[in-house]
């Protein structure tokens, strides 16, 4: 097998394996190309190229696309931009931050700390985030507005590091890294974290994926602000740092396209291709280099390589028969690691090694010297020029991709290795080694006194590097990463856009799905805050009927509609603007949520509010997307959630598949979501205007929330308002819907969501058939209440000296008589939540299993969560409490065929909403 044949893969393969019929005329054309790309540059090459394939496309010559080229700098040397800043200061408080971060990690990790940290990211991506610092990131105060940058997590030390120096963090603040409570007040994150650094960092990323995501939909929602005349962000960059194997992550990849299409030239990916993952290679037997810039290139980006040094630019220059670059071409990244692990000889003999020219090529130069050729992302100059062209190129967003050495300057135990990644300290001999690399003025005996606890260096703020470093951060704007929380206010608390919730649906029948529906297009259009409403919804709008907002809110595209549409002659036709209101994200749940994140902190990083309405299939929100919520809520993002046709069989003609029987306890473990089961249009109007004045009116203590409000689509008879209705009591949680009218046992029903109606049907049949007097409360939230009872719990815990405070369900129900039957459309799991606060006895119906195809009657009559098994649960419970006879149980289990589904009767047939 010849050389790199096996690795064919790699290469551009634009004439592998087809034959050469005339080896001398093609020698002529190379040899006419090398000479006018030595008389007149790459650049005028460049154009002949193009020039060239264009025509042999009209002529029918078949040219393949080309996805990968030579594994070497996209930019050539001789169109490399000057470097503006002075380098060698550059270099010299580069060396400090990269000695300050790895400190501030190996003092983490003494023995009475051990806290961890990582020092190998940042120790090999300095030089792409120094020239960024330096010539491109834009603060809060600059007059564009400033950029957005997605960190990379494992990087945060060096961000931590760079503060130090700009005199934004002392060394007592260092010293608190991951240490949040024990050193509160001086206490620094693991990684960025908003919600645990609300003043410092912006944008949470640590969690694999949902940074490329995020920044996408962040660019997105930069044109999307600037197309609807909020705010001009047009001078306006995303930036976001990501790792070569962070890539693998399906979301990394999953919606490039999107940024092509949306033509988002604001957006920067620089992925750090260090080869390496966590435990090992990325790639070992290929190139992820050449893997990533076929997929970025396939998906429509600009691509930018920062390959190799400016030490390798003479030989490449001398490579005139491309020696070089096959080598560079077969090399694969399990050998280039390798390599930095090893030695200048080494690298001499197995990769210059390989072919006699490229052998003869480094004969002059000693192991020291082959050592010190560097890779692409340690050079200022090749990664200034590769920023400077993808802030510059128009059309399309640019991906860079950038070589390093992971662990750079570390020693030799850290640099490259495969265990880099957990290698959180350094041995006293590393230090020392570390130290004289970088030229820190430290003695030995400092370093001796105490290993665990090497000093931080700072040279004063009157350094002249120092004052250069803040002046270049004064000309860009200020200092990043930043966090600003004012925005402008909104007037919501006297809305009357309110008022058509209060209505009810008159003779007519309506789902919640529907009665929400009709209050947001209320919404919309109020004068205060409707233009900063964004809908965002997946591919299923019609199903919500919200394809009524498309002819008049119009659907965002900032390509605009340039096609004739096929319902254009239809009430509901299908309408796309560049100004549109709506975010239709397609069959897209992940990116819909990094809309909603983008939109839902509009607020912090455009001090533009936006009240992003995510509505969705409720079975598709926390099940599916439930990490990038939690990122959402570290971000700090506000709005609302709205998980339509939620519940466990109310669309049972779908299936398993979209059978929601548990969504509300998987939101309740996000503390940044307040979740809502409402069963009527009057209460999600309620709860609405409470979460508007509470996100946006500027008033409450923690506005950081979003609020998750679960609706139907199982039409009833929407009730108006009822006159004197308990708004705080509904808000908490729990009201009194319909008390008992009759004499007889007592016994209370808690209902929520569409099972509300059960319970009235179920306390008229314990009326009629039993004689039993039973009150029903609507269960706004079994979560707020829970969340609630926990809370007195732990007031009561913390100051056992004071009066203890009784829940709200608890004092709700303390002089209710009689038995607490609860029910839902949910998993017993979900009412079950407040069993500990409940006085007396208490019993939860609730559908647990795996959902399936069936009417609505024979699915809630299988899962015993219809009318009639509340009527019997209710009998059970009151007949063992010995206030009815110990017979009536059994007598209505047969009366109301309890175990034949086929007898069901609860809840009426179709799905419209």
């Amino acid at each position: 097998m010849a050389a790199g044949e096996e690795n064919s893969h790699i290469l551009s393969e634009l004439t592998h394996r087809l034959p050469d019929g005339d080896p001398e005329e093609t020698a002529e054309w190379i040899e006419s190309l090398d000479s006018l790309i030595q008389e007149q540059g790459t650049e005028r090459a460049q154009f002949i190229m193009r020039s060239l394939l264009q025509r042999a496309g009209a002529q029918s010559v078949g040219v393949p696309m080309v996805t990968t080229t030579d594994y070497v700098n996209t930019i050539p040397a001789d169109q490399e931009p000057d470097f503006p800043g002075d380098e060698d200061i550059e270099r010299s408080y580069r060396r400090w931050l990269r000695w300050n971060a790895a400190v501030m990690v190996h003092r983490a990790q003494r023995p009475d700390i051990g806290v961890g940290g990582h020092i190998s990211t940042y120790a090999g991506a300095s030089t792409i985030y120094e020239v960024g610092f330096n010539h491109f990131f834009r603060g809060k105060d600059h007059p564009g507005g400033g950029d957005q940058i997605f960190f990379q997590g494992h990087a945060s030390p060096g961000m931590y590091a760079r503060a130090f120096l700009e005199g934004r963090l002392d060394t007592e603040d260092l010293d608190g890294f991951r240490q949040e409570k024990s050193k509160e007040g001086h206490a620094l994150s693991s990684y960025p974290h908003p919600r645990l650094m609300p003043k410092f960092w912006e944008f949470p990323t640590v969690s694999m994926g949902i940074g490329p995501m995020n920044a996408i939909y962040q660019a997105q929602s930069n044109r999307y602000l600037h197309n609807r005349g909020i705010k001009d962000t047009s001078d306006q960059q995303v930036w976001a740092f990501l790792g070569d194997g962070e890539m693998d992550e399906p979301e990394s990849r999953g919606l490039l396209q999107l940024a092509a299409n949306d033509k988002l030239d604001n957006l920067n990916f620089v992925i750090n291709c260090n080869l390496q993952r966590l435990d090992g290679p990325v790639r070992g037997n290929g190139k992820i280099m050449q893997e990533l810039e076929a997929f970025f290139r396939g998906a429509g980006w600009n691509v930018i390589k920062v390959v190799w040094g400016r030490e390798w630019d003479d030989l490449l220059a001398k490579d005139r028969e491309g020696a070089l670059v096959e080598v560079m071409n077969t090399t694969v990244d399990g050998d280039y690691q390798t390599y930095k692990g090893e030695s200048g000889g080494f690298v001499r003999e197995h990769f210059f090694g390989q072919t006699p020219q490229t052998k003869e090529m480094v004969a002059d130069l000693s192991d020291d010297e082959i050592w010190n050729l560097k890779r692409g992302g340690h050079d200022y100059r090749k990664v200034y020029a590769a920023y400077k062209a993808a802030t510059e190129f128009k059309g399309k967003p640019t991906v860079v991709l950038v070589k390093t050495v992971k662990g750079y300057g570390l020693g030799t135990h850290f640099e490259a290795r495969n265990a880099t990644h957990q290698m959180k300290k350094l041995t006293l001999a590393d230090l020392k080694d570390f130290r004289d690399l970088l030229r820190i003025p430290i003695s030995d005996e400092v370093l001796e006194k105490d290993p665990y606890r090497p000093p931080y260096y700072h040279p004063g703020m009157d350094a002249p590097e120092i004052k250069y470093m803040m002046e270049r951060r004064a000309q860009l704007g200020g200092s990043v990463p930043e966090r600003r929380a004012a925005h402008k206010a909104l007037a919501v608390s006297e809305s009357k856009s309110f008022d058509i919730a209060k209505r009810g649906s008159g003779k007519q029948q309506a789902a919640t799905t529907m009665a929400f529906v009709r209050l947001f297009k209320e919404l919309m259009r109020d004068k205060e805050f409707g233009a900063r409403i964004v809908p965002i919804i997946p591919d299923e709008a019609r199903t919500f009927g919200i394809d009524a907002f498309f002819p008049t809110a119009k659907i965002y595209n900032p390509n605009g509609q340039n096609y004739l549409s096929v319902d254009r002659d239809l009430v509901l036709a299908y309408k796309e603007s560049t100004s549109g209101q709506i975010v239709h994200a397609g069959i897209n749940e992940a990116g819909s949520v990094a809309a909603f994140t983008a939109a839902g902190t509009s607020y912090s990083t455009h001090g533009e509010p936006l009240i992003p309405v995510y509505v969705f299939y409720s079975m598709f929100g926390f099940q599916r997307t439930g990490d990038a919520f939690w990122a959402a809520g570290d971000q700090m993002t506000r709005g609302f959630i709205i998980g339509a046709t939620a519940g466990r069989t109310t669309l049972t003609g779908e299936g398993l598949q979209h059978a929601d029987g548990h969504s509300p306890l998987l939101a309740s473990t996000n503390p940044a979501v307040v979740t809502y089961d409402p069963a009527y249009g009057y209460e999600i109007g309620h709860i609405m205007r409470a979460g508007l004045e509470r996100m946006y009116g500027g008033k409450h203590s923690d506005p950081n929330v979003m609020y998750y409000i679960t609706v139907y689509n199982e039409p009833i008879t929407q009730p108006s308002e009822p006159e004197g209705l308990d708004v705080e009591a509904l808000l908490k949680g729990m009201y009194l819907l319909a008390p008992a009218k009759g004499q007889g046992p007592r016994a209370q029903l808690l209902a929520s969501g569409v099972s509300v109606p059960w319970a009235l049907e179920a306390q008229q049949i314990l009326a009629d058939d039993w004689n039993v007097a039973a009150d029903v409360w609507s269960v706004t939230s079994w979560t707020e209440l829970r969340r609630d009872g926990l809370a007195a719990e732990e007031q009561e815990f913390l100051n056992p000296k004071a009066e203890p405070r009784l829940p709200f369900v608890t004092t709700s129900l303390q002089d209710s008589a009689g038995p607490v039957i609860a029910v839902s459309d949910y998993m017993k799991a979900v009412p079950d939540q407040i069993r500990q606060f409940v006085p007396g006895d208490y019993a939860v119906l609730g559908a647990d299993g795996f959902g399936f195809s069936d009417t609505r009657q024979a699915a809630r009559r299988f899962f015993k969560i219809d009318s009639h098994s509340v009527v019997v649960r209710t009998l059970q419970l009151l007949a063992k409490r010995g206030e009815i006879d110990a017979s009536v149980p059994a007598l209505a289990a047969e009366k109301y065929q309890l175990l034949n589904v086929n007898a069901g009767t609860t809840g009426g047939a179709g799905g419209d909403s």
